[in-house]
């Protein structure tokens, strides 16, 4: 059995296809990754085999944020339509045998996933990883590129609105794309790339599925993949060398003030009286002198590191904020964009950390999160939280998409000789 996992997106978008490729294969399924350039080193590491997708995610975004490297002034049905064609080249050309198809990530991409996987005739999937992603009648959808009417509370009313967008933004593209190579349209874009029954790998305790609902969406858990790597031994050291430090890093998010962020982030830690654990990541954070107290440090094992730090200051994504909770260290969360105000508000909700009012941080106001996450109180729940955390996603939806495929099979007529 082969399975294609396919996503467009940052670290956070292909680490939990990681972790779904390592429990198919240890079921004995072969998979085909297909994802960012920017990713090839993760999944050699694995010896998954990469399709490269598209330009650098890093590069891209790294350089919208900065204005060092503006997206070009193609518009957005017009970038779309590239993506889809490059796409649906990219992965045909090596989906040839396989027996299912599962995508996450931008609209475009997975659009081109799912033609894919219909002109093979193989089941395709489509996975979030947070649920406000998906339309609900509890909550509104994402204002990614159009600000949400004022006024309107009805979230059914703005999930249609989002229907439109969604059309306006991608139809066109998917549509035309669509015809060349045999495919009917398709008259909502959203719903034709998120199926009637989506999959959501979210912690049902971080992330719950809200009932009731119109979509059939299947909760399997978050998808974690287990990471055995040692800290290195100048970390270790540092770790030893005093009292838990106060982690702080935004992972793929770059920053238009990269030098500022980590000054505010090493003046609040210290306002506590922590000593302060910087992570580069894609904002390129760095001290701007020696300073005994602090610790920079690049890709690390956070699953080994979260639970001898005293807190964790991050951007709020998937990912992290579930590394955190499992490893029951209180969180800073610091939103960017995207599902990060949620998780914020989840974390905040849930008593195991503080959410910050907005992506950009001040000394005052993140000593302000960090003294709330730092109480006995928020350390105490978050322990508790910690023990009711799922780790079993990946295998859960493995063997779910490894029993489709499985019915699917047995529900084909036999070839003819």
């Amino acid at each position: 059995m082969r399975v294609l996992l396919l996503t467009y997106g940052s670290r956070g978008d292909v680490e939990p296809m990681v972790g779904l490729a390592v429990r198919l294969r240890a079921l004995g399924a072969e998979v085909q990754m297909c994802a960012p350039p920017d990713f090839a080193e993760l999944l050699d590491g694995f010896g998954l085999p990469l399709v490269p997708l598209g330009q650098s995610v890093r590069e891209m975004t790294t350089g919208a944020v900065t204005g060092t490297k503006p997206l070009p002034a193609a518009s957005m049905p017009q970038r779309a339509a590239q993506m889809v064609a490059a796409t649906y080249e990219s992965v045909a050309a090596v989906a040839e045998g396989c027996d299912a198809v599962v995508a996450t990530g931008l609209i475009p991409a997975a659009a081109a996933a799912r033609s894919v996987a219909e002109k093979l005739g193989i089941p395709y999937v489509f996975v979030a990883y947070f649920p406000t992603y998906l339309p609900s009648p509890h909550h509104p959808p994402l204002a990614w590129t159009r600000p949400l009417p004022p006024g309107v509370t009805d979230n059914r009313v703005l999930w249609d609105l989002n229907t439109e967008n969604m059309n306006a933004l991608f139809g066109e593209a998917i549509n035309t794309h669509r015809a060349s190579i045999g495919l009917p349209p398709v008259d909502n874009v959203r719903d034709h790339v998120f199926t009637d029954r989506p999959w959501l790998a979210a912690d049902p305790i971080l992330g719950p599925w809200l009932q009731p609902a119109d979509l059939d969406v299947v909760q399997t858990g978050a998808w974690i993949r287990s990471d055995e790597r040692p800290l290195p031994a100048g970390l270790e050291a540092f770790l030893d060398a005093g009292t838990p430090p106060v982690y702080v890093g935004f992972g793929s998010m770059p920053m238009r003030d990269s030098q500022d962020v980590a000054r505010v982030a090493i003046e609040a830690v210290r306002v506590q009286g922590r000593r302060v654990l910087l992570s580069r990541g894609w904002a390129d954070l760095v001290l701007t002198g020696d300073q005994d107290d602090c610790f920079v440090v690049g890709e690390v094992n956070q699953q080994a590191l979260f639970g001898r730090v005293a807190a964790v200051v991050h951007h709020g994504g998937a990912g992290t904020t579930t590394t955190a909770a499992r490893a029951g260290a209180p969180q800073v969360v610091v939103p960017q964009m995207a599902d990060q105000p949620y998780w914020a508000g989840r974390v905040a909700e849930l008593g195991i950390g503080a959410a910050h009012d907005g992506p950009t941080p001040t000394t005052e106001s993140l000593s302000a999160a960090l003294k709330t996450a730092l109480t006995p109180e928020t350390r105490a729940r978050a322990r508790a939280v910690a023990g009711t955390i799922h780790t079993d996603g990946a295998t859960v939806a493995a063997t779910l998409l490894l029993d489709t495929v499985s019915a699917v099979s047995r529900e084909r007529p036999p070839v003819s000789a």
